[in-house]
Order: structure tokens, then C-alpha cells, then sequence
């Protein structure tokens, strides 16, 4: 039987994670973890990047894990973990840097977007954060990523480095490659359709939180923008409608055209009612399981720790490769 591909994927837990999350990437794991040999990380170290609250972080991390778990990702099915319980990670990344060129860290675009937003915090790990993700694919021998658009250039990166590598001492990386399933649709800003959602949007009404009360959800779907229009339709240059519409399309299951017959004639107000109230009733499972996990702090643990143990197996395998390689002396 021919074995599953590998794949993997994480998500930091800095922020409030959103309906942009959960539809482009969350969602798409639980139906790939049918498929593939899947492990899916909470990428804490990369928080760091940025200042973090400590309790803040250590209680994000928990819900992150829940929320995957409620999203319908199955432990049971793959390798669910939390990459500063590996220590592989950063021992993998060091090496890494040494084999990244600093021009080609330098021309990374969230480098550059991130330093302009936090220009008192310029710090190393923001600039070498590309070799951290590098190590965090390559350590698994991971053959597929999946990733949005704006993490394209990264994946490039870390073909780029393992290639060098691999060129220099001979197979040790399988190259990876991005994966962007089909259909996957990009969520943007309620607030500013032109841009994409983020859970660092300092204007709460920009994006849905996962974790957003029913009335907190309606409400902010309710005032998304639109342009001044009426008619339920997608097309170009209606980039507020066009969101809205992938959202419900999301959600509901339905096509674009099955949704424009169904509003045909009804108004954007009647249509914001319908995609507020069919977000909150799809989400209302997941918080209800969210919950229920929450209060399981030992499972979670339990979780936490089998994922460590899977995870620790795979990495130390590549990482005793890499050593011997680079020269290591091991005992």
C-alpha cells in the first residue's frame, strides 16, 4: 500500500483567531487529515516575534489547541502539538540560519510589514523567523504545506534552503511543496474589503474571533461594509458584497450562483441578516465544544504531550541526520 504523504501546518497563538482562519486553513486540515499523514502545531515560538503577555500567551495556547480540536481536527487521526514542547525546532532553525542568506531574508515581505508596524521592536527572531518556519517543515520531511497566499514567499524560502543543503551534503531534506487546496477562498476585512482579515486588525469590527458571542457576531457582520449598491451579486470592484458572499458561500455550503438566485431582488440588508445569523449557528458547535475542552484542562495536556512524543520521534530522526552532516560530535 502506498504510504500518505506528509503534511504540515500551524498557527501562532498571538491574537484572537478568526472566521478567516477557521475557512482557510482550520477547515481545510480536518478534511486533509482524512488523506495525509497530517501534523498540525500551535506555533508558539513564533509568537515571540512580536511582545507577548506570558499568562496571555500560556492561555492562548490552550484555547488555539481547543479550537482545533473543536474545529474537528482528530488527535486520534494525526499529530497535534505545540512547537516549543519539541526542542528540535529551534536547534534545527540555528542551523538553518546558517545556511540562509541574509539578502534573501531581507527581501521577505512580512519582514518588512512587520517592522513598519512594530518599528520599536525590530528584533532578530522577526528577521530570521523565515529559517524557525524552514526547520519547522523540514523537520518532518513534510512533501506538502498548506498556506495562504502571503505565505508563499516563505515557502520558497525553505525550498531555497533545503536545496543549498541538500546540495551541499548530499539527500538529507525532501523539498517541500506549498499547497493551496481548491476552493480555497481568502477572507477579507469587514472593515476594509481590500485587504485581507487579520487577527492583528487593530479594529475588533474588521473580523469575526472564532470565539465571538452569537450577538458579537451578527452585529459585526451586520455593519460590514459595502459599496453603495443593493443588488447581490458578485463582480468585480464590489469587494465588500464579494466578501460577504464567499463568507455565506463558506458556510452555507451554496455556489456563488445558487446565492445570487437566492437574493435575488432582496437587498444587501436582508443578505447581511442571513450571513450573520448562518455564521453564528455553524460556529455555535464549536464554541459549545470549545467549552467543554476548556474545562478539560488534563486532556488537553494529555493532547499536548502524546503530540510531543509523535512529534519528538519524527524531528530527532532528521535533526541527528542534519548533526552527523554539519560535523556534530554526538554521544
Amino acid at each position: 500500500m502506498e504510504e500518505k504523504k506528509r503534511i504540515f501546518s500551524g498557527i501562532q497563538p498571538s491574537g484572537a483567531l478568526t472566521i478567516g482562519n477557521y475557512l482557510g486553513a482550520i477547515q481545510n486540515w480536518v478534511k486533509l487529515q482524512e488523506d495525509y499523514q497530517s501534523i498540525f502545531c500551535v506555533v508558539d515560538m513564533h509568537a515571540l516575534t512580536v511582545r507577548q503577555v506570558p499568562a496571555e500567551l500560556r492561555r492562548r495556547t490552550y484555547e488555539t489547541l481547543a479550537i482545533y480540536i473543536a474545529s474537528g481536527i482528530d488527535p486520534e487521526k494525526c499529530t497535534l502539538f505545540v512547537q516549543s514542547h519539541v526542542p528540535c525546532h529551534a536547534e534545527l532553525a540555528w542551523i538553518l540560519n546558517c545556511y540562509t542568506m541574509f539578502g534573501e531574508l531581507s527581501r521577505m515581505t512580512q519582514f518588512k510589514d512587520k517592522s513598519a508596524k512594530h518599528a520599536d521592536n525590530v528584533n532578530a527572531g522577526l528577521f530570521t523567523y523565515p529559517s524557525l518556519m524552514a526547520a519547522d517543515i523540514l523537520l518532518y520531511q513534510a512533501d506538502l504545506v498548506p498556506v495562504g497566499i502571503d505565505q508563499k514567499q516563505h515557502i520558497e524560502l525553505t525550498r531555497d534552503v533545503a536545496e543549498r543543503f541538500n546540495g551541499i551534503y548530499g539527500q538529507t531534506f525532501t523539498i517541500p511543496e506549498g499547497f493551496i487546496p481548491e476552493n480555497s477562498k481568502k477572507i477579507m476585512s469587514l472593515s476594509d474589503p481590500t485587504k485581507k482579515m487579520s487577527k492583528s486588525d487593530e479594529n475588533p469590527n474588521g473580523f469575526v474571533a472564532l470565539l465571538d458571542d452569537r450577538d458579537t457576531i451578527i452585529r459585526k457582520l451586520k455593519r460590514a461594509t459595502t459599496d453603495s449598491g443593493s443588488e447581490v451579486v458578485f463582480a468585480e470592484g464590489k469587494d465588500g458584497i464579494n466578501n460577504l458572499i464567499n463568507i455565506y458561500s463558506c458556510f452555507s455550503g451554496k455556489t456563488i450562483k445558487e446565492i445570487e438566485r437566492e437574493f435575488e431582488g432582496k437587498g444587501y440588508g436582508f443578505f447581511k441578516a442571513a450571513v450573520a445569523e448562518t455564521v453564528a449557528d455553524s460556529l455555535a458547535p464549536v464554541h459549545a465544544e470549545f467549552d467543554r475542552l476548556m474545562a478539560d484542562k488534563p486532556y488537553l495536556e494529555s493532547v499536548m504531550k502524546n503530540g510531543a512524543s509523535q512529534a519528538f520521534g519524527m524531528a530527532r530522526k532528521t535533526l541527528s541526520k542534519v548533526y552527523r552532516k554539519v560535523g556534530f560530535t554526538q554521544i
